[in-house]
């Protein structure tokens, strides 16, 4: 007989727990690497709490803590519906392969629809998602979206060739303003060619923030003729990310046959539920396992001198 297939519910909890080892061993060596050649240390985790503690050659302890490897491991989301709708992201400049591992982690637990990353982290994010249904997505030109079009097209070559199954590209904005649309195009074509050649979508990022609303039309319409699959309005990394109303004015021009995805700034339930009301199909978010929890439960307190954080 051959042997009993495991079920679902099963691998998922295998894939946990090798995913937990893997940023355990990845904390240990990192904390080894502190400490002296001739030091131990040693790494032991409970659940979610790791205690690591350090000892010289004598013997005596030189460092001793506990911090969490996790801190959503166990919680069940409210909304599932919710999270194939989110790409979860991390586009830090300073995000670590210890980092890129656990959003990792994070999107297969929950089902988010991908994950975002830079391309640098692309080849990691194939391997560790393989046989999952969490696509990978990196992005192109980002975040300034001032490099030639040729440029675009040879990174979205490299990120489909270590497996991106979708690109999210930042569009030439100086040219847009400066109504050189032939270059535009050229620009979004390019990279779409590119991608669908390999089977991977194109979510096309006009930085809202940076256009008048005429602009902003401009960019759609070009986005729909080059063939994008969907619209995005931000990277995170401008002074404004999505609203509402740019939401509503990007879903209006390219109707109902492309994707419009709403990223920066998106941190709760809350925001998510009213851009998506507002026509998104997709949402762009650091804070991807807090949004699906669902609403908040106690009321928010917020200083008119709290400053704002960016969301990558």
């Amino acid at each position: 007989m051959p042997d009993k297939i495991p079920d679902i519910k099963t691998v998922e909890q295998l894939v946990e727990v090798i995913t937990h080892e893997v940023l355990a061993a990845m904390m240990e060596e990192q904390e080894r690497a502190k400490y002296p050649e001739d030091s131990q240390c040693k790494y032991e985790c409970t659940d979610s709490l790791c205690v690591h503690t350090c000892f010289d050659r004598a013997g005596r302890a030189i460092s001793a803590g506990a911090e969490r490897l996790s801190s959503t491991l166990g919680v069940i989301p409210e909304d599932v519906n919710l999270a194939k709708m989110i790409d979860h992201t991390l586009l830090k400049p300073d995000a670590t392969q210890d980092q890129v591992a656990q959003l990792c982690f994070e999107a297969r637990k929950y089902g988010f629809a991908s994950v975002c990353v830079n391309p640098a982290w692309v080849s990691l994010c194939a391997q560790l998602l393989q046989g999952s249904s969490v696509k990978v997505c990196s992005v192109i030109g980002f975040p300034l979206g001032a490099t030639l079009p040729e440029v675009k097209e040879f990174e979205a070559q490299n990120a489909v060739e270590h497996g991106a199954n979708e690109i999210d590209m930042v569009i030439n904005i100086g040219a847009l303003k400066a109504r050189d649309l032939e270059l535009v195009a050229k620009d979004i074509r390019g990279v779409v060619n590119v991608a669908h050649a390999s089977g991977a979508i194109v979510k096309v990022i006009i930085e809202a923030v940076l256009l008048t609303d005429e602009e902003k039309t401009i960019a759609c319409l070009l986005s729909k003729e080059a063939g994008a699959d969907f619209v995005k309005t931000s990277t995170g990394f401008a002074s404004g990310g999505a609203t509402v109303h740019d939401v509503e004015l990007m879903r209006g021009v390219v109707g109902p046959e492309m994707g419009v995805k709403a990223a920066g700034g998106i941190r709760t339930y809350e925001d998510a539920e009213s851009m998506i009301k507002a026509g998104a199909t997709r949402i762009g978010a650091s804070a991807g396992v807090k949004i699906i929890r669902g609403p908040d439960k106690e009321p928010a307190f917020a200083s008119a001198a709290t400053p704002v954080k960016k969301n990558y």
